[in-house]
C-alpha cells in the first residue's frame, strides 16, 4: 500500500525538482564536462491524449567525432526531455525535432562547449573517464579513455523502490532499520564496489489481496500475470520442494513502489486483473523521477548502474493483452532515452530463466524493433541481459539476430563451479565480446542442492571467492557481480528472519576488492589472459555441484604471465616433491604432470618464473618458496604446497 508519507514526499520532491532541474538554454555560456549528463528540456505547444505513445522527440547532436540522433522521452504534462553527454571536448550543437511536428518541440537549436576533466578530478570519480566499453581485443572492459575497468558489483534489484529509502540530507545512519539508500552506497563504496545492478520497474507487484503468482486464461491457454517475489521467507529444500513451491506461489506479493507511485497507471486491460496488471501504454513519469536521483547519485559516487528494463514474469501478459512487440519496444526505448546519458550498462529484459511460454525468441522481435526504429544507444552503452545459463546460449542460437548484445554474461542457474564453463564458452565465441558472471553464488544461500552456507560464515565467504576467482580465470575478464540473500530481494518485511541491513554486513563482501588486486597486479595485462584450466593438473574432481576442489588458470599467449586459483582442497600432494629421473647420454626425463603433486604446465621450457602466492582473504602477495620456480624441458613445474589448506591464488611471471 502506498502511504500518505510517500505521497507527501512525492509532492515536495516534484516541486523541488521542477525548480532545480538545469536545462540548456539556446546557447550555454558556461562550459560543461565531457561524460557528464546534460538535459535539454522542451515544452510541447499542444496537448496530446497520451504523450508517451503519441509523440517522438529527438535532437540531432553534433560534436567532435560525433553526429547522431538522440531520442528523448515524455516527463509529465507537456514536458519532454532529451539527455545527452559530450564524448569529447569541444563545441557541440543540437537541433530538435518531433513526430508529429510541434512548435514547442521541433526546430529548437542550441550549443554548448565541453571541457575535459583533470586527472585529479578523474581520481576523485573514475566514471569521469567515460562510459564502459570493450577493450580492443574484445575480452575485457575499459573506460572510454582506455583505463581498465573491472566489474566489482552488487545486486540491488529493488533499488528504485521504497526498500532503499531516500533522505535529502547526507547524515550517515547506522546499518539497520533506519539506514537509507545513501548509507548503503557509502558502505559498499568503502568495500571497493563500483557497480550496482537494478531492475527498473515491477509493474504488477503489490499488496492487492491476491497471491504472488497469478495465472489467467486466454484463448484456452494459460498466461502468467505475475510471478512475484513474496513478502515473507519460504524455506526450500530437496525434501519439501513441492510444498514449498506451493506456499511461495500463494504468499502475498512483495510491494514495489516509490514516492512517485507505480511505474504505469491503472486500470489495466487484463480481464479480472485490471487492478493488478497496469496499463503498460500509460507510463507514470513520477515513478521514474525518483529513480533518476538514485542513478545520478550512484554515478556521482563512482558506481556504474547495470539497469534491466523488466523481470521476465511481466512479459507474458504484456504480449497477450497489449500490442506486441510495439508497446514493449516503446518501453525499452523509454529506458534507453531516460538513462542512456548516465554511465549505465543496459538490458532490455531480465531473463534469468528462459521459459517456454515467453522465451528469448519471443522477446527478441521487440528488442530488434527498438534498434530498427531508434538505433543502438547513441553514447555507446553496452547492452546485455541477465540470463540462464549464458547469453551465448540464450541469444545466439541459429537464426537469432541478436546484434543488440554487446556484453556477455552467465547467471542464475546453475551457480556452482561447474557453471564457470559457460564463461569459457563465451570467451572463445565469435564475435568476441567481454563477459562476466552476473549471478553466481549468492552469499547466505542454502538452496535445494545443499551446497550453500550461512551468511557471514567462513564457508560462505570461500564460496563467494570461488565464484569470483573461478569465473574470472574461466574467461570472465569483465568482472564479477556479487549477490546476497536478503539483499537481492530487499528483504525488510517482518516475515524475513534475516533483513537486508544485516546481510549488507556479511563478511563475504569484504573480499570483493581483492579481485582487482589479483587481476591488476600487472596493470592491464590481465586483459590478454586466455583461460585454460588444464594448465593446472590435476584441476578437477567429479563434484560439479560445489565450490571446493577445483583449480583454474589463464595465461597470455606469450606464456610469460599466468594467474592461477586453487579452491580449498584443489592442491594435491602425495608424498615428497618428485625428483626427475636422469639417464646416461639422455639427461633428465620429466615426470608426468600431476603425478603425485599439483603441476602447472604450458610454460616456456627451462625458464625461471617469479612465483608468488596470493591470499584472497587479505589481498596480499607472498613468495612461493624462494620466489622463483624453474620449469623443466617440457615446460612444466611442480608447485610447492600453499601456505595453508584454504583457497589460494598464484602468479607466475617470466623472469627476463
Amino acid at each position: 500500500m502506498i502511504t500518505m508519507r510517500y505521497l507527501v514526499r512525492s509532492a515536495l520532491y516534484l516541486l523541488l525538482s521542477m525548480a532545480s532541474v538545469a536545462a540548456f538554454a539556446a546557447s550555454s555560456a558556461s562550459p560543461v564536462h565531457v561524460w557528464e549528463k546534460q538535459e535539454i528540456t522542451l515544452t510541447a505547444a499542444k496537448a496530446f491524449p497520451n504523450p508517451y505513445t503519441d509523440v517522438k522527440v529527438w535532437v540531432d547532436l553534433a560534436g567532435p567525432n560525433f553526429k547522431k540522433r538522440v531520442y528523448g522521452f515524455w516527463d509529465g504534462d507537456r514536458i519532454f526531455r532529451v539527455r545527452v553527454v559530450a564524448t569529447e571536448p569541444g563545441q557541440w550543437t543540437w537541433t530538435s525535432g518531433s513526430s508529429p511536428s510541434d512548435d514547442g518541440l521541433s526546430g529548437k537549436t542550441g550549443s554548448f562547449t565541453a571541457i575535459a576533466w583533470t586527472e585529479s578530478e578523474k581520481e576523485e570519480n573514475p566514471l569521469r573517464r567515460g562510459f564502459i566499453q570493450a577493450t580492443a581485443n574484445g575480452h575485457a572492459l575499459q573506460f572510454a579513455d582506455g583505463s581498465p575497468y573491472l566489474i566489482e558489483g552488487d545486486t540491488w534489484w529493488s533499488f528504485g523502490t521504497f526498500h532503499y529509502p531516500w533522505f535529502d540530507d547526507d547524515n550517515p545512519r547506522p546499518m539497520g532499520p533506519q539506514a537509507g539508500f545513501k548509507d548503503y552506497v557509502r558502505f559498499r563504496r568503502s568495500q571497493g564496489f563500483n557497480l550496482v545492478s537494478i531492475l527498473l520497474s515491477f509493474p504488477a507487484w503489490g499488496h492487492d489481496g491476491k497471491p504472488a503468482t497469478i495465472i489467467t486464461q486466454k484463448d484456452g491457454h494459460s498466461v502468467v500475470v505475475r510471478g512475484a517475489w513474496v513478502d515473507k521467507a519460504v524455506e526450500f529444500s530437496a525434501q519439501n520442494l513441492r510444498s514449498a513451491s506451493e506456499a511461495y506461489r500463494n504468499a502475498p506479493a512483495k510491494e514495489e513502489y516509490n514516492e512517485g507511485g507505480r511505474p504505469f497507471l491503472f486500470p489495466g486491460k487484463v480481464p479480472g486483473y485490471e487492478d493488478v496488471y497496469p496499463n503498460v501504454e500509460r507510463i507514470n513519469p513520477a515513478f521514474f523521477k525518483y529513480v533518476d536521483r538514485k542513478v545520478d547519485y550512484l554515478n556521482e559516487h563512482g558506481f556504474v548502474v547495470f539497469m534491466e528494463a523488466l523481470r521476465r514474469d511481466q512479459t507474458e501478459a504484456w504480449k497477450q493483452f497489449y500490442p506486441w512487440p510495439d508497446s514493449y519496444a516503446r518501453y525499452v526505448e523509454y529506458m534507453y532515452a531516460r538513462y542512456g546519458a548516465n554511465n549505465t550498462i543496459l538490458s532490455p529484459v531480465h531473463l534469468d530463466l528462459n521459459p517456454v511460454a515467453m522465451s528469448a525468441s519471443d522477446i527478441l522481435p521487440a528488442i530488434n524493433m527498438v534498434y530498427k526504429e531508434y538505433g543502438p544507444p547513441p553514447f555507446g552503452n553496452l547492452v546485455t541481459t541477465n540470463t540462464q545459463p549464458s547469453t551465448l546460449v540464450m541469444w545466439k542460437q541459429p537464426g537469432m539476430d541478436s546484434t543488440f548484445l554487446t556484453l556477455h554474461q552467465i547467471g542464475n542457474l546453475p551457480r556452482e563451479h561447474g557453471s564457470y564453463f559457460f564463461l569459457t564458452d563465451e570467451f572463445f565465441a565469435k564475435p568476441t565480446l567481454p563477459a562476466f558472471n552476473g549471478e553466481g553464488y549468492y552469499s547466505g544461500r542454502t538452496g535445494i542442492n545443499g551446497h550453500g552456507a550461512a551468511g557471514g560464515s567462513q564457508d560462505d565467504s570461500r564460496y563467494v571467492r570461488s565464484a569470483m576467482y573461478g569465473s574470472f580465470l574461466s574467461g570472465g575478464l569483465g568482472g564479477f557481480l556479487y549477490g546476497s540473500e536478503a539483499i537481492w530481494g530487499a528483504d525488510i518485511e517482518a516475515g524475513f528472519p534475516v533483513k537486508m541491513w544485516d546481510a549488507f554486513q556479511w563478511d563475504a563482501a569484504n573480499y570483493m576488492k581483492h579481485l582487482r588486486t589479483f587481476a591488476m597486479s600487472q596493470g592491464d595485462r590481465y586483459q590478454e589472459l586466455v583461460p585454460n584450466f588444464d594448465l593446472v593438473t590435476p584441476s578437477r574432481t567429479q563434484d560439479v555441484i560445489g565450490f571446493d576442489g577445483w583449480a583454474y588458470a589463464a595465461e597470455t599467449s606469450e606464456r610469460d604471465f599466468m594467474l592461477v586459483y586453487f579452491e580449498k582442497g584443489a592442491y594435491f600432494k602425495h608424498g615428497d616433491m618428485p625428483v626427475e629421473r636422469t639417464f646416461p647420454a639422455v639427461g633428465p626425463i620429466p615426470n608426468i604432470p600431476g603425478d603425485g603433486i599439483t603441476t602447472v604446465r604450458g610454460l616456456i621450457a627451462n625458464a625461471a618464473y617469479d612465483a608468488q602466492w596470493f591470499d584472497p582473504r587479505k589481498g596480499a602477495w607472498q613468495d612461493v618458496g624462494t620466489g622463483t620456480l624453474k620449469t623443466n624441458l617440457s615446460g612444466w613445474v611442480a608447485i610447492p604446497p600453499p601456505p595453508s589448506d584454504d583457497d589460494w591464488g598464484m602468479r607466475l611471471l617470466l623472469r627476463k
